[in-house]
């Protein structure tokens, strides 16, 4: 049994899919793109803080389950082009609580609506 979760304080999905689903105990949040939910605004010129954007769409997904960033246990970051790594890694490292969750990171071609980063994450229910 799955149920989905939902809500306006993240960027909304831009294509069918939801925001987050729980299942098992754990809950898996869609890949985030930089959009800033207020005005749906892509934020593509300064990666910081796209990557900033993108993971604050997670939290507010996550927060919407109950849960914060501290229980992220899984993330997944793509990139446009790994030029792009070290900013990425440095807003991550900025927003995200040590222990860091387990992460890959990797390039692909292109990212909907032209987005540089996005990011998705697993978390766990305690």
């Amino acid at each position: 049994m799955s149920s989905r979760i939902d809500t306006n304080q993240a960027a909304q999905p831009v294509a069918a899919y939801s925001q987050a689903v729980e299942a098992g105990g754990l809950v898996f949040v869609s890949g985030q793109i930089p959009l800033d939910p207020s005005n749906g605004t892509l934020i593509s010129d300064d990666m910081h803080a796209a990557t900033a954007q993108c993971i604050s769409n997670a939290q507010a997904i996550l927060k919407a389950a109950g849960l914060d960033l501290n229980n992220v246990v899984k993330a997944s970051v793509f990139l446009t082009t790994m030029d792009d790594y070290a900013a990425m890694d440095d807003a991550y490292r900025e927003a995200m609580p040590q222990p860091f969750p387990a992460r890959e990171a990797v390039a692909v071609l292109a990212l909907p609506k032209g987005a540089r980063v996005e990011i998705s994450m697993i978390a766990q229910k305690v």
